[in-house]
């Protein structure tokens, strides 16, 4: 499952959940670049439920569309990221540490509030 949300000038809520093969990934990544369109300094809530690793499949159309996804990431500079996974959660950040001018924060799910409250300031 993969659902996103404009919510407000610039914000994107972000649900995923399941298992994505190659068709699922490209009609992920082509909702998030169409629904980003126009933002700047943008937000995104992430919320992600039961994950499971994607196929190659759908590894292979994340790696075609990378110059796509630098300029899409490029638009936000706040990411937070709600996990049941401890992994999850420390990959985000990690991931957060990597890219510059992009700040992630993860979250337990028992946290919404804070990440709503941590989005927004």
């Amino acid at each position: 499952m993969f659902q996103v949300t404009r919510n407000g000038e610039n914000r994107l809520d972000v649900d995923i959940a399941g298992k994505f093969d190659s068709e699922e990934m490209l009609i992920a990544l082509s909702q998030l670049i169409e629904h980003s369109e126009g933002i700047q300094h943008g937000r995104i809530l992430y919320r992600i439920g039961e994950f499971e690793f994607p196929t190659l499949g759908a590894i292979a159309v994340e790696l075609s569309r990378l110059p796509q996804l630098f300029r899409f990431i490029r638009q936000f500079d706040r990411i937070a990221v709600i996990a049941d996974q401890q992994w999850l959660r420390k990959a985000s950040e990690i991931e957060g540490a990597l890219i510059p001018g992009l700040t992630i924060k993860a979250f337990d799910p028992t946290e919404k509030a804070e990440a709503e409250i941590w989005l927004q300031s």
